[in-house]
């Protein structure tokens, strides 16, 4: 595994229509500010595929999620382009072989607004 404490990890995501519609298939979310364009023909994209953005880091370093946090700032829609930035907080290497990491996550959209 290659992340250090104090490692920033950055990544973006545009999300798209079709993003939301296989969202909502999968979790049964059908708000219907999912599934109905607002004035603009946006959908607004379901909070916790937002939430989905950090993720990326635990996968690509084969980490298992034990515990997730999140607060929902302001609204995403499709279109949007959302960063994602996750700082490695705690890098512990346990007895069993396991490892523990902290990390903290900040998601901002191409308006520099947090969400």
């Amino acid at each position: 595994m290659s992340l250090n404490v104090g490692d920033i990890i950055t990544f973006e995501r545009t999300f798209t229509k079709e993003d939301v519609e296989l969202f909502t298939k999968l979790s049964w979310d059908e708000g219907n500010h999912h599934i109905t364009p607002d004035e603009q023909g946006r959908l607004v994209i379901q909070g916790l595929l937002t939430a989905c953005l950090p993720t990326k880091v635990g996968g690509e370093n084969n980490v298992l999620a034990r515990t997730m946090n999140f607060e929902f700032i302001k609204p995403v829609f499709t279109g949007d382009t959302i960063i994602c930035e996750v700082t490695i907080e705690k890098f512990e290497k346990k007895d069993n072989g396991r490892i523990s990491i902290l990390a903290t996550f900040l998601c901002t959209n191409q308006n520099e607004e947090q969400v």
